[in-house]
């Protein structure tokens, strides 16, 4: 499995698409439906009507790569059905692809370390 870095987008298509497009008809619909572009480097998937099925597209600096999984049992996780995309973080991503309720997934915040500018400032901490 090809496994997103931190700062990678991930996109959910919220709709089902039709699954008998593959690379090139899922990168035109992302470009037409979600006004973004597919050649960036961001994760987008997609959904099947069935819950069963998903699909991932992402450019991986050299060409696009299509991942499809069909997994047993009660299928995925997906949220509501709403026009349009959302957001999902790396772990909430991971926890879908596994078939894991990834809405009860939180990522813990984390703030930027503080670079000091002089030493006179670290050293009065």
């Amino acid at each position: 499995m090809i496994s997103p870095s931190g700062s990678y987008k991930i996109y959910l298509a919220t709709q089902p698409v039709d699954f008998r497009k593959g690379m090139d008809g899922l990168a035109g619909y992302v470009i037409n439906n979600f006004d973004l572009d597919p050649f960036t480097g961001a994760f987008f998937v997609f959904r099947s009507k069935s819950k069963d099925k998903i699909k991932v597209l992402v450019w991986d600096g050299t060409g696009l790569v299509l991942i499809y999984k069909r997994i047993e049992g009660n299928g995925f996780v997906w949220p509501k059905l709403t026009d349009g995309t959302m957001t999902m973080s790396k772990a909430q991503f991971e926890a879908l692809f596994e078939g894991i309720d990834w809405r009860r997934v939180a990522s813990a915040n984390y703030h930027k370390p503080k670079v000091y500018s002089s030493k006179v400032e670290a050293a009065a901490i």
